[in-house]
């Protein structure tokens, strides 16, 4: 068998690929809550901490401080809140189904990142799917378990 020689200009492209992959390089991460699916990607760089809601503001976007303490938590409990920047595209659900969602593919992302934050996002409940979704109505029922009033007359 023949041996391919590889030139120099090959070798050059393949560093300059390399370095671009390490400037692009994220973790990224699924999580689900009742209707809302979100994908979120952690970038790790040595500026200031943000935090990024489908092109927005994590502040603007959920404007309650307690979604915003949910969504940071497992950077809080891992000790990366001012290192990393969040990327997070939700769709589906409501702000609290959303954030939760968010919640859960940081901590999957995390864990991608370190296996051994697993145990500690594990004890704090954040890698649990949380499955219970809005039961559906069944025909005949006024909701999804409640029936008419039973009349005498």
């Amino acid at each position: 068998m023949k041996e391919k020689k590889i030139t120099k200009k090959e070798k050059e492209k393949k560093k300059v690929k390399s370095t671009e992959n390490k400037k692009k390089e994220y973790f990224y991460g699924l999580g689900r809550r009742k209707t809302a699916v979100a994908q979120v990607r952690i970038y790790f760089s040595e500026k200031k901490s943000e935090f990024l809601v489908n092109k927005r503001e994590m502040k603007e976007y959920f404007t309650l401080l307690s979604y915003q303490n949910i969504f940071q938590d497992p950077l809080r409990v891992t000790g990366l809140l001012e290192k990393v920047k969040v990327d997070a595209k939700v769709k589906g659900g409501g702000l609290r189904g959303q954030v939760e969602a968010i919640r859960l593919g940081i901590a999957r992302a995390l864990v991608k990142y370190d296996d051994n934050f697993k145990k500690v996002l594990r004890a704090e409940g954040f890698l649990t799917r949380d499955a219970r979704k809005v039961e559906r109505k069944k025909a005949g029922l006024k909701k999804a378990r409640r029936a008419p009033q039973w009349a005498k007359r």
